[in-house]
């Protein structure tokens, strides 16, 4: 008999909403191309390790997926979200079966240089793009959450 009742796993993880250093005179938002599959732009995000807290897990994230930390955080959504990997992710993830997750919104600082060439390149292409370009790139089962906490930041006026 299968159980239908198991204990979801969820990975601890941190994503960051990245705004250009031109921010708040222009609102242009960072967006990057996996490379490892076919035409999915995300956020950066990424794993917090044992010990580790939300926020130096983030600096920590960035730098290894964008080449820098050198940002200010702007603001944080008050709640942890979670999301459920598809099937076709959660052998690759395995003991997790999911995501939960805490998000950032960040500006660059001035003059900072974004480089996606790091040492373990998680990413092939990256923009910065308009709030209103974001949903039309983004179509993957994180759509949800990434609709949620751009609605809020929106609202609380920070974008």
């Amino acid at each position: 008999m299968k159980e239908e009742n198991k204990i979801k796993r969820y990975r601890p993880n941190v994503a960051a909403i990245i705004l250009s250093s031109s921010y708040p005179l222009k609102c242009k938002i960072f967006i990057a191309k996996r490379n490892d599959m076919e035409n999915i732009w995300q956020f950066p995000q990424g794993g917090i390790d044992k010990g580790e807290n939300a926020k130096n897990a983030l600096f920590r994230e960035l730098k290894e997926e964008i080449g820098t930390d050198d940002i200010e955080i702007i603001a944080e959504y008050p709640k942890w979200l979670s999301y459920d990997f598809p099937d076709k992710i959660v052998q690759k993830m395995h003991p997790y079966n999911g995501q939960i997750q805490k998000y950032f919104l960040v500006r660059l600082k001035d003059d900072t240089k974004v480089n996606i060439n790091t040492k373990f390149p998680e990413f092939s292409a990256y923009e910065f793009v308009e709030l209103k370009q974001i949903f039309k790139m983004i179509n993957h089962f994180k759509k949800d959450i990434y609709i949620t906490v751009i609605k809020y930041f929106k609202e609380k006026g920070y974008i």
